[in-house]
């Protein structure tokens, strides 16, 4: 039995020196075969385990991840949560996550450090705020709580934004999310991680899959080839973002996915400056504070497609320059390290959820820069899919079926930019 995290449990080993913490999770040798079979031990690979063994009793459940726990796109984001999304099916699925993140310490034992504080993107014409106005009523229409904020509202809110006479992007107005805020990155999967781990689930890190197996006959999957063996299932679910077109490939199919470099970036510590998240979507930049002081800020995906973490120069100085532009009283901080994460987009800028073409097989994927926010709600729907066959109701909107019947869910404009 795991040690339950309490008040009590830290003092109790806080008098043993804190040298009898049990292990978070378990680090077991692979099986000859599971129920179900996760590729990618990221935030939505670990949260459908965890979901498939608390809501749908199925526990002989292995999660394959290639490194280690937390060191995919999930340790690679800038921790944002929130549900600003215009057509009703996307801001149900995020809202839904919201309301997750909001209990989700308590259901995991494991503090996520939400920290609800709230998050302001800034119109800087007349246009854009005409636009932000229209996705207010839209995703007050859908239940999402959005307001809308004159020039005076934000400077209340702001008031170390630029708003000098000269500026070359004036501030007209604005939007809030009073419910959205950030999440330690680590702690979600973490959390989830332990959580699945006390259910029964194998967790199985350092293991790379190679190949999938077929049945030549009916084309059902029958397995999953890795770096540790050849483990046999029937039950097949891909998590693994910016490389789900290289899985997909290994099953037969393809997928209308591109993978991108995200960037993103932490200063050095500062005292408490920034107690709301900024962004706006003309200077491409979006900046908040960590509990550590770091400014984190990010801008948009590099322009052309890649598989590589490290990002690209240009788009370093974008964030900067749009930085500096946005907040000049940041002009001299210095930036601690950068780093950036592989994201796969779709045509629509919408998640793919469901079953593939191949029988057994279930996706998820083509987050784009939105994956994080989702964890819990995404997490849910892909576990729900594995477990029964069918489309969680908050997902079918997003199944891989709408671009062929021309169903899309055009969120280019309404996700801003990647965060």
């Amino acid at each position: 039995m795991k040690t339950r995290y309490s008040a009590l449990a830290l003092l109790r080993h806080a008098l043993s020196g804190n040298r009898h913490w049990p292990q978070a999770w378990r680090s077991p040798e692979p099986r000859d075969r599971y129920d179900v079979v996760i590729v990618g031990g990221g935030g939505h690979g670990l949260a459908a385990a965890y979901y498939l063994a608390k809501r749908h009793g199925i526990t002989n459940v292995a999660v394959l991840e290639k490194g280690w726990i937390g060191g995919g796109n999930t340790g690679r984001n800038t921790t944002i949560v929130r549900s600003d999304y215009y057509y009703p099916a996307s801001a149900a699925l995020f809202d839904h996550s919201v309301s997750l993140y909001e209990r989700l310490s308590r259901e995991l034992n494991f503090n996520i450090m939400f920290s609800q504080r709230g998050m302001l993107t800034v119109a800087h014409s007349r246009g854009e705020v005409d636009f932000q106005r229209r996705l207010v009523n839209g995703m007050a229409l859908s239940g999402v709580d959005m307001e809308m904020l004159s020039a005076a509202d934000v400077r209340r809110i702001a008031p170390y934004l630029n708003y000098a006479p000269g500026a070359r992007y004036p501030i007209l107005g604005g939007m809030r999310q009073r419910r959205a805020g950030t999440v330690r990155h680590d702690a979600v999967v973490w959390g989830y991680a332990r959580a699945a781990d006390r259910l029964g689930v194998d967790i199985i890190q350092n293991c790379a899959v190679t190949g999938i197996d077929r049945d030549p006959a009916s084309g059902v999957v029958t397995g999953v080839r890795t770096t540790r063996g050849t483990i046999a299932t029937t039950k097949l679910g891909l998590a693994v973002a910016g490389h789900s077109t290289m899985l997909a490939d290994m099953a037969g199919f393809r997928l209308p996915l591109t993978s991108y470099a995200l960037q993103a970036f932490v200063s050095e510590p500062l005292k408490p400056v920034l107690d709301t998240i900024v962004s706006s979507a003309q200077l491409g930049i979006y900046v908040s504070q960590s509990d550590k002081g770091g400014l984190v800020m990010g801008g948009n995906a590099d322009p052309y497609a890649s598989y590589a973490q490290r990002g690209s120069i240009p788009n370093a100085e974008a964030v900067a320059a749009g930085l500096v532009e946005f907040i000049p009283a940041f002009s001299r901080v210095r930036l601690l390290r950068q780093w950036a994460g592989i994201v796969d987009y779709a045509h629509d800028s919408s998640p793919i959820l469901g079953n593939s073409p191949v029988p057994g097989i279930v996706l998820n994927c083509g987050w784009g820069g939105g994956g994080f926010k989702a964890i819990p709600a995404g997490g849910e729907a892909f576990a729900h899919t594995l477990a029964t066959g069918a489309p969680h109701p908050l997902a079918r909107a997003f199944s891989l079926d709408r671009f062929r019947d021309l169903a899309l869910v055009d969120e280019a404009a309404a996700a801003g930019i990647s965060h």
